[in-house]
C-alpha cells in the first residue's frame, strides 16, 4: 500500500512564505507525477503544482511566479515553496502522487495540510 505524508503547514501573515513536503513510501511503487491541489469554498480540489519524475513542472495560473514545486526522487519527495502568499491562498493542500506498479498506475492523496494567511 502506499502512503503520503504531508507536512509543513500552518499559519503565516500575507506576503510570507511556507513549505509544505510530502514523502511517499509503498512497497514495489515507483511515483511518476507528484503534486499539490487545495481545495476550493465548493470542496472540490484544483490543482496548484504537479511535477513529473523527469522534472517537468506545470502550474496553476494564480500561483505562478509565487509558488516553485520540486521533488528529490531518491526519497520519493515533493516540495512546494509558497512565496508571496495571499490570504486567498487559505485552505487545505492535498498531495497526490501517480504510483505505478507493473503496467498499472494508482492515484493516491495525502491527509491535507491547512494553510492560513492572516491579512
Amino acid at each position: 500500500q502506499v502512503q503520503l505524508v504531508e507536512s509543513g503547514g500552518g499559519l503565516v501573515q500575507a506576503g510570507g512564505s511556507l513549505t509544505l513536503s510530502c514523502a511517499a513510501s509503498g512497497r514495489g511503487f515507483s511515483f511518476n507525477t507528484m503534486g499539490w491541489y487545495r481545495q476550493t469554498a465548493g470542496m472540490r480540489r484544483e490543482l496548484v503544482a504537479t511535477i513529473t519524475s523527469g522534472g517537468r513542472t506545470n502550474y496553476a495560473d494564480r500561483v505562478k511566479g509565487r509558488f516553485t514545486i520540486s521533488r528529490d526522487n531518491a526519497k520519493n519527495t515533493v516540495y512546494l515553496l509558497m512565496n508571496s502568499l495571499k490570504p486567498e491562498d487559505t485552505t487545505v493542500y492535498f498531495c497526490n502522487a501517480r504510483a505505478q506498479a507493473g503496467p498499472y498506475e494508482y492515484q493516491y492523496w495525502g491527509q491535507g495540510a491547512q494553510v492560513t494567511v492572516s491579512s
